[in-house]
């Protein structure tokens, strides 16, 4: 993938609350559409990229299993019933296929039979991320149920997760590397015709890309592709290269879409202070005590 890009995340989510309106400029979308078949999607007044600005969210089952997976039972079956269930999904992996190395498949099935221990010496490093609220990365934040917002300048885009207060901030035209590694990693963007691309790397190995386990290693490179497909749908693909886990680079593939209700906002899903019971409780004594 080229140069590797190092850093860290940086503008707080609670000023990213604004977002862009589009309109057309020079050829209208329509006249566009009409002489090429394809849609062709409202400019970013002042520029020639299409506008991304809004609030989009992914309907899929990816966060539970990136690959065809059927329905399972959650944790605490009698006391919970199908809360917690997993639902069975179609995978968003292109062929399905998530080419591990042999040592790394056998750590990626540690994982899913570990997801929801909590283990207070190596706390980073066993279990599922999600379950303690840590930063999700990236392509993970993209797919979760949840919504986020695109606010897109003449450059750079901004995007602002609803969970765990996760953000990015995305310069385009250039390239940059920042010192240190990160939860969600550093990007670099730049336009190919109507599709944004985003260079990702500069990432820990603590994230996963799913809840079944399927992780990396902090030497992960990961190219992302926004393609407006209809005013209400992005087409969403995500190539991983990550040469000490998988044998070959591998690409997940889904549309987003467009929230539309009236007057929505992005609401912010700070979950730290909901998992503290769960990440620390086994560190206090029910008497009262210490550990």
């Amino acid at each position: 993938m080229g140069t590797r890009f190092r850093g860290i995340a940086g503008t707080p989510t609670w000023v990213l609350l604004a977002a862009a309106v589009g309109t057309s400029v020079g050829l209208s979308p329509s006249t566009a559409a009409a002489q090429t078949g394809e849609y062709v999607a409202p400019r970013l007044p002042g520029t020639s990229h299409p506008n991304l600005s809004g609030i989009w969210q992914a309907f899929t089952t990816a966060n539970w299993d990136l690959q065809d997976h059927g329905a399972e039972a959650g944790p605490f079956p009698r006391l919970l019933g199908v809360w917690g269930a997993q639902p069975p999904g179609q995978g968003v992996v292109v062929g399905n296929e998530i080419p591990y190395r042999t040592e790394a498949l056998a750590r990626k099935r540690e994982n899913l039979e570990r997801r929801l221990e909590v283990d207070h010496d190596n706390v980073n490093t066993v279990g599922d991320p999600e379950a303690k609220c840590y930063l999700p990365g990236v392509p993970r934040a993209t797919y979760m149920p949840f919504p986020f917002q695109i606010i897109q300048g003449a450059d750079k885009v901004i995007i602002a997760y609803q969970f765990a207060g996760a953000n990015r901030t995305i310069p385009l035209g250039g390239s940059s590397e920042a010192p240190v590694d990160s939860w969600m990693g550093w990007s670099n963007g730049h336009w190919d015709g109507d599709t944004l691309v985003v260079e990702v790397a500069g990432f820990n190995d603590l994230s996963w890309f799913d809840r079944a386990g399927n992780y990396h290693s902090a030497a992960m490179e990961v190219v992302e592709r926004y393609t407006p497909i209809s005013p209400y749908h992005l087409m969403y693909e995500a190539t991983i290269e990550d040469p000490g886990v998988f044998t070959r680079h591998w690409t997940i593939r889904l549309p987003l879409y467009r929230r539309i209700e009236d007057d929505l906002r992005l609401l912010e899903f700070k979950c730290v202070d909901l998992a503290e019971e769960y990440v620390y409780g086994g560190l206090v004594d029910p008497e009262g005590g210490g550990r």
